[in-house]
């Protein structure tokens, strides 16, 4: 496969209307007058890092698992969402987004397992039991936020900090936290009746005519950490590793390699295998956690594609 051709590393389109275009580390948004279109690159981060390298068909993965679930879970809030004119991007409302993302962790995995296995008991404000193995269930689901920063490093904050410092209002607070507790409940749901456990994950809200609504991505491998629910007592039982459906696995190849973001690490090289591998594995929880076969869109002439099909969609609301 032609990596740098089938592969979409960046955008730069410019349909009528755009006023605005901010590049995030894997979308790209353009803003419009009432509406956001945002782009679903191949682009792939770790430890807050670009990687130097596209992922072919990720943003498709990433894109069509968000749509899925938003669809799914729009009666538990209302959501962004108001089309999908192409694989790679989704169109919907724009809102003013909240400065946290609410993370909420079902098992001691990741970010918490690294803070645990340090000695410290203590995330975002919430005490974790003690002993606890890595992967193991939380009695219940625990909420550990987190501050949205434009760039470099999100930051761990608790709930007292949140209002002490007025970032979300005590109401808001509430109805966020009780919005993010019940999709996770939804979304442990539906991947068990797909033989898959939601591990942690992050959902980000906003207003939108003085109502919270979901935003951004939900339940992706970008977002989300998924285990395989057959084998996983087992698993524990025997101090063996749990399977993960996620982007971990890339996280601990970078670190395996030496490079973990810290300043003077050098990145390591991605050759073609493991990049068709990072691919295989996209596509693989996006055919797991829907039940659905992924049809590769054509990439012959993506940047193409997705301009043509916005504008169309774009055309038809005039």
């Amino acid at each position: 496969m032609d990596f740098e051709n089938s592969a979409l590393k960046g955008t730069d389109f410019n349909w009528p209307g755009v006023h605005e275009v901010y590049h995030g580390k894997v979308r790209d948004v353009y803003f419009l007058d009432e509406r956001l279109v945002i782009v679903a690159t191949d682009r792939i981060s770790a430890f807050d890092y670009i990687l130097p390298r596209p992922i072919p068909f990720k943003g498709q993965v990433l894109n069509q698992i968000a749509a899925y679930f938003l669809r799914a879970t729009k009666d538990i809030v209302p959501n962004w969402l108001e089309a999908t004119p192409d694989p790679n991007v989704s169109i919907g409302t724009k809102a003013v987004a909240y400065p946290v993302e609410m993370v909420i962790r079902g098992y001691l995995s990741g970010h918490a397992w690294r803070i645990y296995k340090s000695g410290e008991r203590i995330i975002c404000g919430v005490r974790m039991p003690e002993g606890m193995k890595e992967n193991d269930p939380f009695p219940t689901p625990i909420i550990t936020p987190t501050t949205k920063a434009a760039v470099g490093h999100d930051t761990d904050i608790s709930k007292e900090e949140i209002l002490s410092q007025h970032i979300v209002s005590e109401e808001d607070w509430n109805s966020l936290e009780s919005f993010t507790h019940k999709l996770f409940q939804r979304g442990t749901e539906m991947a068990l009746e797909r033989g898959l456990i939601l591990v942690d994950t992050k959902y980000e809200f906003g207003k939108a005519d003085d109502k919270i609504i979901l935003i951004d991505e939900i339940h992706t491998p970008d977002s989300s950490r998924y285990f395989y629910n057959e084998g996983y007592t087992e698993r524990q039982d025997k101090g063996e590793q749990q399977t993960q459906l996620s982007k971990e696995f890339v996280r601990e190849w970078l670190m395996a390699n030496g490079f973990q973001g810290l300043e003077g690490q050098q990145m390591p090289f991605m050759d073609d295998a493991f990049i068709m591998e990072v691919s295989a594995r996209y596509i693989q929880l996006y055919e797991l956690i829907t039940g659905q076969t992924f049809n590769k869109a054509d990439v012959s002439q993506i940047e193409s594609r997705i301009y043509n099909n916005v504008l169309s969609y774009l055309n038809i609301l005039k």
